[in-house]
């Protein structure tokens, strides 16, 4: 009984990796990281200046963005995510809260995108370029950081 007990626990952390290592991959995976531009054309994408701030970050289940004028990050919970061809479609987790709460969401919650704050559209224009179109918050392209200056 002992000797079981003693493989048991240590045959628990290789199960455990093993579980983990088999979960379906995201499907905006092609998004994970950190990108720099939307405000400006992207410049430094293989420099500190682009991993100390980048402007979004996306990963499994959080997308977050600074403001041009508060470097603080903007989290928004991913409740669903399409993707096409060429792009992906994010709904937000709704970012107005109801009663007193509502008017201490900061103006920049959203990306300004035509479908409202908790809408994302973004499009594929390059290997490491990204667009959000119509998004008036973020008119120029994102660049991946990490990737190489063109």
């Amino acid at each position: 009984m002992r000797r079981l007990v003693r493989c048991l626990i240590l045959a628990a952390p290789l199960l455990a990796t093993g579980a983990a290592a088999q979960q379906p991959s995201a499907p905006h995976e092609w998004l994970f990281g950190s990108w720099t531009g939307g405000f400006f054309p992207p410049s430094d994408t293989e420099g500190p200046r682009c991993t100390a701030q980048p402007t979004v970050i996306f990963t499994r289940d959080v997308v977050m963005r600074t403001g041009l004028l508060d470097p603080a990050y903007r989290q928004r919970v991913i409740e669903t995510v399409a993707t096409r061809d060429g792009g992906a479609s994010f709904r937000f987790q709704p970012a107005a809260p109801s009663g007193a709460f509502a008017s201490r969401l900061p103006p920049d919650i959203g990306f300004g995108c035509p479908g409202g704050p908790d809408v994302l559209e973004v499009q594929q224009t390059g290997p490491d370029e990204i667009t959000f179109p119509n998004c008036r918050d973020m008119p120029a392209p994102l660049r991946r950081c990490g990737s190489p200056n063109r």
